[in-house]
């Protein structure tokens, strides 16, 4: 209840604020149109009637006219039953005569006459009152986005985060418990300040939070705001950058400025990478103002004026990129690293998003924190929120272990598209190269572990097969990466093995890709040729606006490059040599493995070793794909590694 309360009290001044706004506008657009109608020549009563010249003056000659104004192009006035009317007066001399032949009430008009200060009023005022208006409502438009009136472009848009804004704090947060602790000291120093300054110890001016996208970066940074019980400013990097020359520098001063005055606080730049990117040579000075914006950045934070009781969080991704003065102690004396979390990181992960989800009995936590190795924070949290929509989707009150294995697969491969209408070829074609993945998987030793098998279209693909490691992998050594290799080259071969060579599609373009890049990563940075020895070699590349200079650097000659090639040639062609040789041993294991998946659309690691051994196969709630045959190829779209590393899933487009 006091969450709802404390959401409740920031609307008041939102509330009066648009009320504001829009009786100013308002008073505005009445004022105008009074002063519209006010000079508006216009003000005869609504209901006249036009009639013509002869009928005027046969109601005339009827004596059914009570009165009538002459203007100076029109007659208006009244008919005895005092209806109005009105109609245009041409030159007649004898109208005058007539009214008075039959006693009625006329009078005539002076011609129109404008003043100057009607002119005035019109011409001038109205326009400059509008306008005046106008402005003024741009200026408070201005003043609540850019802060500080229509020349606030130059002000911070760093925003003051308080409790009522979602508190968050370290007891919310798991699996990354070093870069925690790491905080935490943080957090004390400015609570007890004197518990390490007694001992010569200075507070750290900064920390740069450093890790892959997911890992909780700025949950951290949220957490650091909850606990540390001091001002905490938080902007991103992107916010520092605009469409105005100088603004960026102008808002790093404003920022400090406000930081300064609320000492101590501490400042959380998120995405930092936006405005703190290598500072090099650039085409046309087309880099100058981030350059003017993180030199300015560099001054405040560890310039020639001191910063006490300033502290700057940031994160990134990309700490590559970074300046190397922006990294240097003094600026951001600890970098924090933030990994993925290994599998006791990922139970205590789960185990706080599923405290708000009802689980039932069957839910083992500890098995789906075994089989999501590689997941980050996000991925997890992602993982039991799928489930609990299943859950909700399937009608049931609690969520089962079957909705997280589910969810799991979606969040690893892809959205199944049963929607997806495959022709009976095209269906026994993708079960061919999917078990040609699969069967090299289980026979060639180095492989991880296969774990499902469908030929369920997911994703971008028609077909998955997907390994997942029996641990947490810090490394990959030669004889797995090789066994990635001929595990890539499976599913292409299987299909020659079985329709020939004529029959190659377009479907193993993924796995084809796969394959060259580990080749060339093996042998040009993991020092895995025999022939080119430990060394590392770097393709040549133009390093123009992230380098030191505008020039090609030369980093290979082109004998290596050659040499280069055919070393990766070697190595694709060993793993196309043991995934035949393995398929062609076991052919017949390969029709079983295939002839399953036609009949089961999808198959466990288990169930894909008990159908290969030909022994039945209890699957439950299968939904069998209704296939209509259609006109038309294989699917020639390519296909993106689905989740995780290297080889690790073979999805098939064919």
């Amino acid at each position: 209840m006091a969450m709802n309360d404390n959401n409740k009290k920031p609307q008041g001044p939102q509330t009066n604020a648009w009320m504001k706004t829009i009786l100013i506008g308002g008073a505005v657009i009445a004022a105008l149109a009074f002063a519209v109608t006010l000079f508006d020549g216009s003000g005869h009563e609504r209901s006249v009637s036009n009639v013509a010249y002869s009928e005027f003056l046969n109601r005339v000659d009827n004596n059914t006219v009570k009165d009538v104004i002459i203007g100076h192009d029109e007659l208006t006035g009244h008919f005895s039953d005092n209806s109005a009317f009105k109609t245009v007066a041409p030159s007649d001399p004898q109208l005058i005569q007539r009214l008075q032949s039959k006693n009625i009430t006329f009078r005539a008009l002076p011609e129109d006459t404008v003043s100057f200060w009607q002119i005035l009023l019109s011409q001038f005022l109205l326009p400059f009152i509008l306008f005046l208006g106008l402005g003024f409502l741009f200026v408070r438009q201005m003043q609540k986005s850019g802060g500080g009136g229509a020349m606030g472009f130059g002000k911070s848009r760093a925003r003051l985060l308080t409790e009522k804004q979602g508190r968050v704090t370290f007891n919310d947060i798991a699996g990354i418990e070093e870069a925690r602790e790491e905080l935490e000291e943080i957090v004390d120093f400015l609570k007890d300040p004197t518990r390490f300054s007694r001992l010569g110890g200075k507070i750290p001016k900064g920390a740069l939070l450093v890790g892959p996208p997911g890992t909780g970066k700025t949950l951290l940074a949220r957490a650091i705001a909850g606990e540390a019980g001091v001002p905490f400013f938080a902007i991103s990097g992107s916010d520092f950058v605009e469409m105005f020359v100088g603004v960026g520098a102008s808002r790093v001063r404003d920022m400090f400025e406000q930081a300064k005055k609320n000492a101590p606080c501490i400042i959380f730049i998120d995405e930092i990478d936006a405005v703190g990117r290598h500072r090099g040579a650039g085409l046309g000075n087309g880099n100058d103002e981030r350059e003017q914006t993180l030199n300015q950045l560099l001054v405040e934070m560890d310039g020639f004026e001191a910063n006490e009781g300033i502290i700057i969080v940031a994160a990134t991704n990309r700490p590559d990129v970074l300046d190397p003065a922006l990294l240097r102690p003094g600026r951001f004396d600890r970098q924090v690293i933030v990994p993925r979390p290994d599998i006791e990181g990922r139970l205590k992960i789960l185990q706080v998003h599923m405290k708000k989800t009802p689980l039932a009995p069957d839910v083992d936590v500890r098995t789906i924190a075994r089989g999501t190795p590689g997941f980050s924070g996000a991925d997890l949290a992602n993982i039991v929120n799928e489930a609990a929509l299943l859950a909700a989707r399937k009608g049931k009150r609690l969520v089962a272990m079957s909705e997280f294995e589910e969810a799991k697969d979606k969040v690893m491969m892809g959205a199944e598209r049963r929607s997806v209408i495959m022709t009976e070829e095209e269906k026994r074609s993708t079960a061919y190269h999917e078990a040609g993945h699969a069967l090299v998987s289980l026979h060639v030793p180095g492989c991880d572990p296969l774990h499902k098998v469908t030929v369920i279209p997911r994703g971008r693909a028609l077909g998955v097969t997907w390994n997942l490691p029996e641990r947490d992998q810090l490394s990959v050594n030669m004889k797995q990466m090789k066994a990635r290799l001929a595990l890539c080259f499976g599913g292409r071969i299987a299909e020659q093995l079985i329709y020939g060579e004529d029959s190659l599609n377009t479907g193993a373009s993924n796995d084809i890709q796969q394959a060259t890049d580990m080749a060339r990563a093996m042998v040009t940075e993991y020092g895995m040729s025999p022939r080119l020895g430990w060394l590392r070699y770097r393709e040549n590349q133009d390093e123009v606006f992230l380098g030191h200079s505008v020039s090609r650097s030369q980093n290979i000659s082109e004998e290596t490059a050659k040499l280069i090639d055919q070393e990766v040639r070697v190595l694709v062609e060993e793993g196309e040599a043991r995934a035949r040789q393995v398929l062609t041993e076991h052919i017949e294991e390969l029709h079983r493995l295939a002839n399953a998946l036609i009949e089961y659309e999808s198959l466990t690691g288990a169930e894909a070793k008990r159908a290969i051994a030909g022994e039945t196969i209890a699957i439950q709630d299968v939904k069998p794909q209704v296939t209509i045959p259609l006109a038309g190829g294989a699917s020639g779209v390519p296909k993106s590694s689905p989740f995780g590393g290297w080889g690790n899933a073979a999805p098939q487009g064919a």
